[in-house]
């Protein structure tokens, strides 16, 4: 018997205002000094936000926050009035907050082209806290990698050593290599 896949999220970004989220838990205080709030604050300064906070609507105008809860806490000291959010098709917080999914490499060159759009290499890297030579080394990640071996690992944890090896190789043999590595799920 065939089962049906329901949609975690409505399709569309929406702009909410803070005032109307409710935080499903409470930030330690402590968690203000570490090194991954600091770095989501400079983000959120110089590039601004990436990724939308995830909700629930509860009812009466108000909405639970799934994900985000250093974003909003962030923009919430910064007295911002609106944030853009992914809207919940269910009310489950543990898919958010207990299994993470990190970005692919692939996704991290796509997240550094887009913001190179707007930003110069020098600024994502500061608001990154990292050093320039590791936004140049995510920015030229793909070159010399042909379309559809990118297709092939664009979800996949590949490490950048991969990606330099298939650029040694013709198309051929990196879409080859590609289909090998995820068949064998090393990378």
């Amino acid at each position: 018997m065939p089962s049906t896949v329901k949609a975690a999220f409505r399709p569309d970004v929406v702009s909410l205002r803070i005032d109307s989220l409710v935080p499903t838990r409470d930030l330690d205080p402590r968690e203000r000094h570490n090194a991954k709030y600091k770095q989501i604050a400079t983000s959120l300064t110089v590039v601004g936000l990436i990724e939308p906070l995830v909700v629930f609507a509860s009812g009466h105008g108000t909405y639970r926050v799934l994900d985000g809860h250093k974003r909003l806490d962030v923009l919430v000291h910064r007295k911002s009035t609106e944030v853009e959010c992914l809207l919940a098709t269910d009310d489950e917080g543990y898919t958010y907050n207990k299994r993470v999914n990190y970005l692919s490499p692939v996704g991290e060159h796509r997240m550094i082209l887009r913001a190179l759009e707007h930003n110069t290499e020098e600024v994502i890297a500061e608001a990154l806290n990292v050093n320039v030579c590791v936004i140049r080394r995510k920015r030229a990640l793909l070159n010399g990698v042909c379309q559809e071996a990118v297709e092939v690992l664009k979800d996949r944890r590949a490490t950048p050593k991969a990606f330099q090896a298939l650029r040694k190789m013709k198309p051929v043999r990196q879409i080859e290599a590609a289909e090998l590595m995820v068949a064998s799920n090393m990378y």
